[in-house]
């Protein structure tokens, strides 16, 4: 099959021919049906965050079972799923608290490269090819753990389906889930891309009074528009904080969302907030980056600062549910597929991205 391979940092990906073996106990085939292009692989393919290499990209994603393997009850062939890049196990301390994301099952899946028995299923003239955070959707098929893979109705498009593999449940979960946006409130959205326009979506159907998108590209803030923003703010040309507080009176935003993994931004959310207002911090970060905020706007005005992860979802409940708000118009999510490509045309993909041309894109393998 073909497949996206990233075999070096800072280099292309190289699209070419991979062996991709059946799926063994507790894990299900899927022919891939699209694949997002989201900034997160590319944190890897630059060298941000560490990955062993050779590996296939790729972990926003949906398709249909193609084959399933010993034990499997839940999925069969013809089933359309999600993919999803934090598997949980669903019975450790976290997943009874509701917390997935935090599940060390998903951290298995992403250090080792392998899938949850040790092994690989990838390979390239007998030499292992590694598995990125247990998806690896850039390619024509996938072998993921059932505990990666949610059923969804054969009607729902698959490019939209991909969308929840990861923006949305990471910009939407985080406004309605992480930091339960209340009705009538005021928000600030730090970044405009595909992460940033969830984030207002999610605001916006929990029924923010006032949604500011802020950016340094006018077409970006220009398109949050579309997504309910109320108000934009291009920070190139603009103090964000000062430009926050005189949209809301002097006082700031009840909540702040950071979705670009930029450590200044997380600090210019966190200032723009009133007090006992929320920041939250959605976007990824190099590790290593440190952070400073004003310990006493933290202490003396109450404020909260948090981290949000795949938006604090559970997946296997909160797919359907985001599914059913997309079907009754809630979640406008056709107009963020802005291009689709052929999984030829993966680097051409991010080039885009990278330019900010896109809202998001997808590759139809």
């Amino acid at each position: 099959m073909k497949a996206a391979v990233l075999y070096k940092t800072k280099q292309p990906l190289q699209v070419e021919d991979v062996d991709l073996a059946p799926p063994g106990e507790g894990e299900v085939l899927v022919k891939i049906g699209a694949a997002g292009v989201c900034h997160s692989d590319y944190h890897f393919m630059n060298g941000d965050l560490p990955i062993t290499l050779p590996a296939v990209l790729g972990h926003e994603g949906a398709g249909v079972v193609e084959e399933v393997g010993p034990g499997v009850k839940t999925l069969r062939k013809g089933d359309h799923v999600v993919l999803l890049f934090r598997a949980a196990c669903g019975r450790c301390e976290h997943c009874a608290k509701g917390r997935p994301a935090l599940c060390a099952l998903a951290g298995q899946l992403r250090n080792t490269g392998r899938l949850l028995d040790g092994t690989s299923r990838l390979s390239r003239n007998g030499e292992e090819i590694r598995h990125f955070l247990g998806v690896s959707c850039f390619a024509e098929r996938a072998v993921v753990p059932i505990e990666g893979a949610v059923k969804i109705p054969d009607d729902i498009p698959l490019p939209i389906a991909a969308l929840m593999g990861c923006a949305v449940l990471t910009g939407v979960g985080a406004a309605v889930i992480t930091a339960a946006v209340q009705p009538g409130s005021t928000v600030l959205v730090v970044g405009a891309g595909g992460i940033g326009l969830n984030c207002v979506m999610g605001a916006v159907l929990a029924g923010a009074n006032q949604v500011i998108a802020a950016d340094l590209s006018d077409a970006k803030l220009e398109t949050s528009l579309d997504f309910g923003a109320t108000h934009t703010v291009n920070a190139k040309d603009q103090d964000l904080v000062a430009a926050v507080r005189e949209l809301t009176g002097g006082e700031g935003v009840d909540y702040a969302f950071e979705a670009i993994g930029n450590p200044r931004a997380t600090r210019q959310a966190f200032e723009s907030l009133r007090r006992g207002g929320t920041a939250v911090s959605v976007g990824i970060a190099p590790l290593g980056t440190d952070l400073s905020i004003d310990a006493g706007e933290l202490v003396y005005q109450e404020k909260t600062l948090k981290g949000s992860y795949y938006g604090s979802s559970r997946p296997h409940a909160d797919v359907p549910r985001f599914l059913n708000l997309y079907r009754t118009g809630r979640l406008p999510l056709d107009k963020l597929l802005s291009r689709r490509y052929p999984l030829e045309k993966v680097n051409e993909a991010y080039d885009a991205l990278l330019a900010g041309e896109v809202a998001r894109s997808v590759l139809i393998p």
